[in-house]
């Protein structure tokens, strides 16, 4: 019990402290205010994303907040620490002018780990979470570590458009090698290294062979010396019993 009442009794002198800091803070603000220091115009370039009330909230600036008594350094540090922004500088020209100036990261593809989804950035920085109503037309990437390695393997697969039109979601396998689901439904299983090469063996087989549009549902390139595919039930079954077929023919021939 004393242990209980000792930590809600420090809890209790944290935010009665809190309270006082802010209450002093307004004060100082006021007085600053008054003298001529109030923020009277105000400059925020940058912005895309963001609306103007966003930025000010995230660095941390009231309608009360004083010209004299801001801090930049901290404002941009709140700043820099918002998701969306990626660098940011704050500017006081005395008496009355605030400048904000914001980089904002861009949307660069979609995440999907443990069933959510999420905007990410090209340096695989979580921007915001998707709303299932209003989902933007970006890649998707699925799996842990995903967002991190997304910006490599997606550039690597820009080098084959045809291909990359077709793709779905590219998935990370147990944070090593990547997985390709077609729109078709075809899975692609690319191998941990070497992956240019076995993007290029899949290139000239479709060429040659028309491989991504034959009634298959996997083709693994795993392995540097082979290709294996796996074929839809159907296929397999039109094979089962083309084989069945031969084997009669060539009895009745006997």
């Amino acid at each position: 019990m004393l242990m209980a009442a000792t930590v809600a009794y420090g809890a209790y002198r944290g935010e009665h402290f809190s309270a006082v800091a802010g209450f002093l803070r307004e004060l100082r603000d006021d007085a600053a205010n008054a003298a001529g220091f109030k923020i009277a115009t105000l400059t925020i370039t940058g912005r895309k994303q963001l609306t103007e009330a966003e930025v000010l909230s995230a660095a941390g600036i009231t309608a009360n907040t004083s010209l004299l008594f801001l801090d930049v350094a901290e404002a941009r540090r709140r700043l820099e620490a918002t998701p969306w922004i990626a660098r940011a500088t704050v500017r006081k020209f005395y008496p009355d002018h605030l400048e904000i100036a914001i980089e904002e990261r861009q949307a660069f593809a979609l995440w999907q780990k443990d069933g959510k989804l999420s905007i990410i950035a090209a340096d695989g920085t979580v921007l915001a979470p998707v709303d299932d109503h209003a989902v933007p037309q970006l890649p998707l990437v699925v799996g842990p570590g995903a967002a991190a390695k997304a910006h490599d393997f997606l550039a690597l697969l820009d080098r084959y458009p045809d291909l990359r039109d077709q793709v779905r979601a590219a998935i990370l396998v147990a944070d090593r090698r990547w997985n390709l689901k077609l729109k078709s439904g075809l899975d692609i299983r690319l191998p941990e290294a070497g992956v240019e090469e076995a993007l290029d063996t899949l290139i000239a087989l479709d060429r040659d062979k028309n491989i991504l549009t034959r009634d298959l549902t996997a083709i693994d390139l795993r392995l540097p010396d082979r290709v294996t595919v796996r074929l839809s039930d159907e296929a397999a079954q039109a094979r089962e019993q083309a084989l069945k077929d031969k084997k009669k023919r060539r009895g009745g021939d006997a």
